[in-house]
C-alpha cells in the first residue's frame, strides 16, 4: 500500500501491527525510544558558543515579558472596587498560564523554554543540563524578572506602590506551614507536567496522540494558580517572586522569611501577614 513504508517508521506505528500502542515495544536495544546522554557536570565548551548566549537571552527576555504581563494583570485585578468589572482570579490564573505556553513555544527551541529556576534546578536534578547552563539560566532569569517588574514601576510608579506590586505575601488565616505546602505541591505539579510533557518515552509510543508539549505545561500553571491564589498569591516561580519582591520592597515582602523548599523548587513565603494580600 502507497506510504505504508513510510508510516510504519513514525512512532509506535513502526513496529508493526502486531504489537499493541504504548506497550513498551523494543529494538534490539531494548528500548523503543531514543533517550539522550546525561549531561556533564561542567562543560566549559559551552562558554565559548554563541547559542548558550542566546539561549540565556531568550530565558531573560522570556521571563521579562511574563513579569510585565502578569504584574499588570494583577494590579488591574486589585485597582478595581468590584470583582464584577475585572478579569478576577481567573482572569490572573489564565495570565499566568496563557503566558507560560505562549512564552514556553516561543523559546523551546532556543533555550528549552524554562522562564522557571524551579523548572531549570529540576532538570538540572534529572541531569538534563549541565551546572555551567543552569547557574546561567537562573541568573537570566531572575534578571529579566527584576526587569520586568522595574518596567511596570517605572511605567505605573504611584499605582505600583498602593496596588502591591504583584508580590507574593501570605492571606490572612494562613499559617506559614500552609503557604510552604501550597508552594511546593504546586511547584511538584509544574515540574511533573514539564518532565511528563517532554518525555521521549511518550514521544516515541505516543506518537499517534499530537499533544503540544506548552499546552500541559501552560494549563497546570493556570490550574496551581487557580487554587494557591487565595493563599500566597502562587509563587511557584522563584524569579517571578523574586523580582517583583525586589522591585516592591516593603515590609511584608520580607526576603529574610524566604524559605527554600523541597521539590525541585525555590518557593518564597513572606515573614509577615499582616497585610494579607491575595495576589
Amino acid at each position: 500500500m502507497e506510504g505504508r513504508d513510510e508510516d510504519v517508521r513514525v512512532g509506535a506505528n513502526r513496529y508493526g501491527e502486531r504489537q499493541p500502542i504504548g506497550t513498551g515495544a523494543q529494538t534490539q536495544d531494548g528500548k523503543d525510544y531514543r533517550e539522550t546522554p546525561p549531561a556533564p557536570l561542567f562543560e566549559p565548551r559551552e562558554l565559548t558558543s554563541w547559542s548558550f548566549y542566546r539561549a540565556g537571552i531568550a530565558e531573560f527576555v522570556a521571563t521579562f515579558l511574563f513579569l510585565y504581563v502578569t504584574v499588570l494583570t494583577v494590579m488591574g485585578v486589585a485597582k478595581s472596587p468590584n470583582k464584577c468589572s475585572t478579569v478576577g482570579v481567573q482572569g490572573i490564573a489564565w495570565s499566568f498560564g496563557g503566558m507560560i505556553f505562549a512564552l514556553v513555544y516561543c523559546t523551546a527551541g532556543i533555550s528549552g523554554g524554562h522562564i522557571n529556576p524551579a523548572v531549570t534546578f529540576g532538570l538540572f536534578l534529572a541531569r538534563k543540563l549541565s551546572l555551567t547552563r543552569t547557574v546561567f539560566y537562573i541568573i537570566m532569569q531572575c534578571l529579566g524578572a527584576i526587569c520586568g517588574a522595574a518596567v511596570v514601576k517605572g511605567f505605573q510608579s504611584n499605582q505600583y506602590e498602593r496596588l502591591g506590586g504583584g508580590a507574593n505575601t501570605l492571606s490572612k488565616g494562613y499559617s506559614k506551614g500552609d503557604g510552604l505546602g501550597a508552594e511546593i505541591v504546586g511547584t511538584f505539579i509544574l515540574v511533573y507536567t514539564v518532565f511528563s510533557a517532554t518525555d521521549a518515552k511518550r514521544n516515541a509510543r505516543d506518537s499517534h496522540v499530537p499533544i503540544l508539549a506548552p499546552l500541559p505545561i501552560g494549563f497546570a500553571v493556570f490550574l496551581v494558580h487557580l487554587a494557591t491564589i487565595p493563599i500566597t498569591g502562587t509563587g511557584i516561580n522563584p524569579a517571578r517572586s523574586l523580582g517583583a519582591a525586589l522591585i516592591y520592597n516593603k515590609d511584608q515582602v520580607d526576603l529574610l522569611g524566604w524559605a527554600f523548599c523541597w521539590g525541585s523548587t525555590c518557593s518564597f513565603i513572606p515573614s509577615d501577614s499582616s497585610q494579607g494580600h491575595s495576589f
